[in-house]
């Protein structure tokens, strides 16, 4: 319950009067950024997209971001997961947004510093896939 209030709490925070979301985290202007975090080409985006729908991610709505939960068979998988993540994430420099009950993990990935998904977003959503199939 605390997480649910917590999150709308956060939504409403970022969403301006226009119900638009504003970002809490300032731009870096693209001479500061890796190659890597900047937007996917629209040629790319469609056909990373739908081979990331294949594996279970979705687009989330009002925002250029992908999601997946994942389930495991105990919290302490579901734990073990998100520690071999987290220090992948740490590696990359890149850091999923995610939440955690029990054997849930509900992860979501955008680039803050180009306002949306980056060739980032795939490389990790594509460890993620594989950190997941290995448990």
């Amino acid at each position: 319950m605390f997480g649910l209030r917590t999150c709308s709490w956060a939504r409403r925070c970022l969403l301006g009067a226009a119900g638009r979301r504003q970002s809490a985290f300032p731009l870096v202007s693209s001479s500061n950024m890796s190659s890597d975090s900047h937007w996917l080409p629209p040629e790319d985006r469609d056909q990373v997209l739908m081979q990331l729908r294949a594996t279970g991610w979705m687009e989330v709505e009002d925002r250029d971001a992908i999601f997946k939960e994942l389930h495991f068979k105990t919290f302490n998988q579901a734990f073990g997961f998100m520690s071999r993540v987290a220090l992948q994430a740490e590696k990359m420099n890149h850091h999923p947004e995610w939440f955690n009950v029990y054997n849930k993990v509900q992860v979501t990935l955008t680039t803050h510093d180009c306002g949306g998904l980056s060739k980032r977003d795939v490389k990790m959503a594509k460890f993620i896939d594989k950190v997941a199939g290995s448990m």
